[in-house]
């Protein structure tokens, strides 16, 4: 008697892999510069895109900053972002039809975002997602940031999947690095960087959007017990 294969899991980056919202972001950067008076630029906003929070301010403005200034930080960005992408906010175009087709051959879906919770939340509610993700891995889950796999082996964990059964679907270099880092296929998008950055990050394929991606192929690649079906 033949035992069904262990299930798959879908893990997928919220920022440029999910939604189209690097627009919102650079302008809820820009507009926190002009709160603030800090230096930011659009130049910075692109190199470190994926990166989280901390991550960049400390870059901004040294690893002396403290833990309350941060947060302070964050949660002003993070308000702008969502006042900006508020009923505003869409998926990438592609994207509900690989979610299907991924639901549909039994394929777990998570998401693992160095994003907070509330935008995660923001983007389920506004584009009908609830109850299409097993698990949730956001900023307040981790310590690490991209490229360290924490988010994604947190995702697998809640998901009850073993890294070794996941595919992540990425647009940043560092989130393809922390894919690779946990043991997981990679799928890069070139939505906010070249193919072949993606590549030289360790990209296991690249793609230049999810329209008619072809999911049968991709889980022949993850599980070859599939090759016959």
């Amino acid at each position: 008697m033949s035992h069904a294969p262990a299930p798959l899991l879908a893990i997928f980056d919220h920022d440029g892999v999910l939604v189209d919202s690097y627009d919102f972001h650079q302008d809820a950067w820009l507009e926190l510069g002009r709160r603030t008076g800090l230096g930011i630029t659009r130049e910075l906003i692109h190199e470190t895109f994926g990166m989280t929070n901390p991550s960049i301010f400390r870059r901004l403005l040294g690893e002396t900053l403290v833990a309350e200034d941060v947060r302070s930080y964050s949660d002003l960005k993070e308000l702008c972002y969502r006042d900006l992408a508020r009923e505003r906010i869409d998926l990438i175009d592609g994207v509900p039809a690989l979610l299907d087709g991924l639901t549909a051959a039994g394929v777990v879906l998570a998401i693992g975002s160095s994003a907070p919770r509330a935008n995660l939340d923001l983007t389920v509610e506004s584009c009908g997602l609830a109850n299409r993700f097993a698990a949730i891995a956001a900023l307040e889950d981790i310590d690490r940031g991209k490229p360290d796999p924490q988010v994604f082996l947190v995702a697998a964990e809640r998901a009850g999947i073993a890294p070794a059964r996941a595919v992540v679907f990425e647009d940043a270099t560092v989130g393809i690095q922390a894919a690779k880092a946990a043991g997981m296929y990679a799928v890069g998008i070139t939505t906010t960087n070249p193919a072949q950055a993606l590549w030289d990050a360790g990209a296991d394929e690249v793609v230049d959007h999810f329209r008619d991606f072809d999911v049968a192929r991709l889980l022949r690649q993850l599980d070859p017990s599939r090759l016959g079906h």
